[in-house]
C-alpha cells in the first residue's frame, strides 16, 4: 500500500536517478515531459508503449507496478480526439479513459508511488461558464455534449484523485491544461485541433501556389494556447511545488483571435495568399480562456511567446510531417 509519510515531504528534485513512471510519453504532453525531464538531468524513466503495456489491462498494470515500482507518475496518457471522433466513439472515450486513470491511479497508490500527477483537459468545463474559468467552476453546470463522454472521464479522474488525498493522505494532484500546440501535435486533415489544422492548410496552399485559403466563420472566437513545452516545465514545477486537494488551471493566459491567429500562422509558414473567410459556417465558443491565476500565484509563469512556439512548431512540421 502507498505510504503516506512519502508524499509530499519528498522533493521531486532531490534524486535525479528517482524512477519516474510517464504514461503515455509517445503523445504531444507526453513527449514534452520527457524532453524536459532529460533536460533537467533526470536518468531513471520509466517509459512503456501501448504495444508494451496495455494501461486499459488491469492486471498488466498491477504488474507492471509490482516489477517497477516507480518513485513518481505522471499519468498524461489519455484517448483523444475531435468533435468528429467524440460524437462517432463515446463508448471508446468515456471506457478507454476510465480504464487507464482508474488502474493506474489504484495502482501507484497500492505499490507505493510517492506522487503521481493527472493530466486532464479544459473541455471538463460546463459549456457556459464564466469566463476567464476558475478551478471552482468545475461541475456548476452542463457540459459541452460533443465532448461530455471524454470530460466526465476526465472529471472521473480528477475526483478519484482527491477521493485517494482524502481516504489515504496520499498525493496525487490534477493539473488542466489550456488548448495546446508543439512538436508531435496532430496535424491530420480531419481529426486535428484548429491550431495545426490552419499550419497544415497555408503550408499545403504555399505548396501549391494557391491565390487563397478559405477558413471557417467570421474569425471573432477567442481562443488561448499553450506551447507544450511550457505545459511540460508546468508539471515539474506541480511535481516539486503543489501538493493539495484541488485541480490547478495550466494555462497562458493570454487570448488571440482565430483571425489574429490564421493571420500569424500564414505569416510564420510563408505564405502569401489571401485569407478569405467563410462566414456561412460556424464560429463555436465565443471565448474559451483559463483563469490560472492560482499556479501563477506559486511561482510559475509561461515563457514561450505565440510567435516563437509557432515558429518551433512550423520547424517540426517540415522535419516530421512533410519529409
Amino acid at each position: 500500500m502507498g505510504d503516506p509519510s512519502n508524499g509530499s515531504a519528498l522533493s521531486f528534485f532531490s534524486d535525479k536517478s528517482a524512477k519516474i513512471f510517464v504514461a503515455g510519453h509517445r503523445g504531444l504532453v507526453g513527449s514534452a515531459i520527457v524532453r524536459k525531464l532529460r533536460h533537467l538531468g533526470f536518468t531513471n524513466l520509466v517509459l512503456r508503449t501501448h504495444l508494451e503495456l496495455d494501461l486499459t489491462r488491469q492486471n498488466d498494470v498491477e504488474s507492471f507496478f509490482a516489477t517497477e515500482k516507480p518513485r513518481f507518475v505522471i499519468l498524461a496518457a489519455a484517448k483523444v480526439g475531435g468533435i468528429h471522433a467524440n460524437n462517432t466513439y463515446p463508448a471508446d472515450f468515456i471506457s478507454i479513459n476510465l480504464q487507464i486513470q482508474t488502474n493506474v491511479i489504484d495502482s501507484s497508490y497500492r505499490h507505493g508511488v510517492s506522487k503521481l500527477l493527472f493530466l486532464g483537459s479544459s473541455c471538463i468545463y460546463p459549456k457556459f461558464a464564466p469566463q476567464p474559468i476558475p478551478e471552482d467552476a468545475l461541475l456548476t453546470g452542463p457540459l459541452e455534449p460533443t465532448n461530455e463522454w471524454y470530460a466526465v472521464a476526465k472529471i472521473a479522474g480528477i475526483k478519484m484523485c482527491q477521493a485517494y488525498r482524502i481516504q489515504y493522505n496520499w498525493d496525487a494532484i490534477s493539473g488542466m491544461p489550456t488548448n495546446l500546440y508543439g512538436p508531435n501535435d496532430n496535424f491530420h486533415p480531419e481529426n486535428s485541433h484548429v491550431l495545426p489544422a490552419l499550419m497544415r492548410r497555408f503550408h499545403k496552399a504555399k505548396v501549391k501556389g494557391a491565390k487563397e485559403v478559405v477558413v471557417w466563420g467570421t474569425g471573432s472566437p477567442l481562443r488561448e494556447f499553450l506551447h507544450v513545452d511550457d505545459l511540460a516545465d508546468a508539471v515539474v514545477f506541480m511535481m516539486e511545488s503543489y501538493s493539495g486537494l484541488g485541480h490547478m488551471n495550466v494555462g497562458s493566459g493570454k487570448e488571440v483571435s482565430i483571425k489574429e491567429l490564421a493571420e500569424l500562422v500564414k505569416d510564420v509558414v510563408g505564405f502569401e495568399g489571401k485569407l478569405v473567410w467563410d462566414t456561412s459556417k460556424p464560429d463555436g465558443t465565443p471565448r474559451k480562456l483559463m483563469d490560472s491565476s492560482k499556479l501563477a500565484a506559486l511561482g510559475w509563469t509561461p515563457k514561450i511567446s505565440l510567435r516563437d512556439g509557432l515558429v518551433d512548431t512550423y520547424k517540426w512540421y517540415l522535419q516530421h510531417v512533410e519529409q
